[in-house]
C-alpha cells in the first residue's frame, strides 16, 4: 500500500460554550470552556489512523506544543516529519452555541512557519501514487501542491480556509477535491450542488469532487458518474471535526481499495457519530465503532 502523508495544521483549541454566536458589538457569558487539541490537519489524521490506516502527519509545533505531540503518537499516527518552532502553537478560538454550530478564529502560529525548504526536505520521503492530504492552515500550500504534483503523488485538497489565492489558482493535478457548499460556491459561483459538481468538472475533467452538503449528505462526482449519499439522523452536539472525520475515514477507504459507494457510506457513518460527541479529536471514532454502527 502506498504512503499517506498529511502536511498540514496543529492547533490548540479553545472553545466556548454559548447560547448564541456572538454578534456584533456584544457581550456575552460563557457557559462552559474547554481547551483541546485540534486543527484540521490534526483531526483529518487522526480520523485516518482510527480508520485502519498508517498516516505520516508533518506540520510544525511551538514550544507550547508537547501536549500536541502527546495526542498523535496516543493516537498511532508517524511523527517522524513533526517540525518544531521558537514559537506559539496555532491556536484555534471557537464558539459552540447550544445547538452544535460553530465559528472559528484562527491564529496560525508555528502552522504559518513552514518553509519551501522543509516542504521539499519531507516529499523527498515519498514517491509516486503516495497520497498527499492538505488544508489550507499552513504557509506555503500552493508550493506544496505542485511540488507533489511534479512526484505524482495522488492529492486530497480541502481548500479551508478558503482565500483569493484558491480562487486565482489552477486545482488541475489535484485527485480529489473535498469541499462544503459554502467553498463550492466560492470556486464556482454557485450555490447549487449538482452546479458546483458540473461546473468544476467541466474545468478540471480529471478531478474528483467530493461535495459535503452538512445534514443533506454528500455528493461525489467524477467524469464516470456521480453518487450521492444522505446523511444519518444523529443529535448534533458538537459539529466542530465532522468534516475532518468525513474526509480521513473518505480517503482511508479509498487507500484500502473500497469503491466510492462504500467508501461514501463508511464517511458518513464515521461524520455522524463525531457530530453526537463533544470536542475535536475526543469525538472521532474509532474503525471498531463504525462497524459496530453498521451491524
Amino acid at each position: 500500500m502506498n504512503k499517506i502523508l498529511n502536511f498540514g495544521s496543529l492547533n490548540i483549541d479553545i472553545v466556548y460554550s454559548l447560547d448564541h454566536i456572538v454578534r456584533p458589538g456584544e457581550t456575552i457569558s460563557s457557559r462552559k470552556i474547554n481547551t483541546f487539541c485540534g486543527g484540521k490537519g490534526l483531526n483529518q489524521s487522526v480520523a485516518i489512523a482510527r480508520s485502519g490506516l498508517e498516516v505520516y502527519h508533518a506540520g510544525k509545533i511551538g514550544r507550547d506544543g508537547a501536549v500536541i505531540r502527546e495526542v498523535l503518537d496516543g493516537a498511532g499516527i508517524k511523527c517522524d516529519f513533526l517540525l518544531e518552532s521558537e514559537g506559539r502553537t496555532g491556536n484555534a478560538l471557537i464558539q459552540k452555541d447550544k445547538s452544535g454550530q460553530n465559528s472559528i478564529i484562527l491564529f496560525g502560529g508555528a502552522n504559518r512557519e513552514i518553509t519551501a525548504g522543509e516542504i521539499d526536505s519531507i516529499l523527498e520521503q515519498f514517491t509516486e501514487n503516495d497520497i498527499l492530504i492538505s488544508q489550507n492552515e499552513i504557509s506555503n500550500v500552493p508550493y506544496l501542491l505542485e511540488e507533489a504534483r511534479k512526484r505524482n503523488m495522488k492529492i486530497a485538497f480541502n481548500p479551508s480556509p478558503m482565500e483569493d489565492w484558491i480562487k486565482n489558482t489552477s486545482l488541475e493535478g489535484i485527485t480529489w477535491l473535498v469541499i462544503n457548499e459554502i467553498e463550492g460556491e466560492d470556486l464556482t459561483g454557485s450555490g447549487k450542488p449538482e452546479e458546483i459538481t458540473e461546473r468544476l468538472l467541466e474545468k478540471y475533467p480529471d478531478i474528483c469532487v467530493v461535495l459535503t452538503l452538512g445534514k443533506n449528505g454528500v455528493i461525489y462526482s467524477d467524469k464516470s458518474g456521480r453518487f450521492r449519499h444522505d446523511a444519518y439522523n444523529v443529535k448534533v452536539v458538537d459539529t466542530t471535526a465532522a468534516g475532518d472525520t468525513f474526509l480521513g475515514y473518505f480517503i482511508g477507504s479509498i487507500a484500502k481499495g473500497s469503491d466510492i459507494p462504500t467508501s461514501l457510506k463508511l464517511a458518513s457513518l464515521a461524520a455522524s457519530l463525531a457530530v453526537s460527541k463533544a470536542g475535536a479529536v475526543s469525538s472521532i471514532p474509532t474503525v471498531e465503532m463504525v462497524m459496530n454502527l453498521i451491524k
